[in-house]
């Protein structure tokens, strides 16, 4: 097994998916490019957020988004999405292709659920119920969402691999 792995075909790369608990999906102009996967989880804090917006939303042009996952050592049944990175012109098709990238993560390593916590307002919770999510932990702060699937996953949309 090697620390990094990439994986450009999702049928091809099924029993890598399903062994690997961290990734990153990577879409591009609205198709699939590559889901790297990484030894250890996307940690994530204030300040490498606003580094990210810097760095990526800022300073970079084009249609990319990257979002990162992982797969909790103590909830092998859930998967998290942790951080999502953009570009300023990344459309809403290259957005929700990433996200249905990882239902369907969720579904070769038959997750029960997905947990999120949403800090941008342009999210919305409209969008996000639309896609599935409901609120969850409402003592937690903030805008905590999950979305269960219990071995009912959504119908697989076109993923064409670049």
């Amino acid at each position: 097994m090697f620390l990094f792995e990439t994986i450009y075909d999702l049928e091809a790369g099924a029993a890598v998916l399903r062994r690997r608990r961290y990734g990153v999906i990577e879409v591009a102009d609205g198709r699939l490019r590559r889901i790297r996967l990484r030894p250890f989880p996307k940690l994530i804090s204030r300040a490498g957020v606003k580094l990210d917006n810097w760095l990526f939303h800022s300073r970079r042009r084009g249609d990319r988004c990257w979002l990162y996952y992982n797969q909790p050592l103590g909830c092998p049944n859930f998967l998290a999405v942790t951080h999502v990175v953009s570009t300023a012109g990344t459309c809403y098709r290259s957005f929700h292709l990433a996200t249905a990238v990882l239902d369907e993560i969720a579904r070769l390593k038959r997750s029960d659920a997905m947990v999120c916590h949403v800090t941008n307002d342009r999210i919305s919770d409209r969008l996000l119920r639309r896609w599935g999510w409901e609120p969850h932990a409402p003592r937690v702060r903030g805008r905590n969402y999950i979305k269960r699937f219990y071995g009912q996953y959504p119908p697989v949309l076109a993923l064409n691999p670049v």
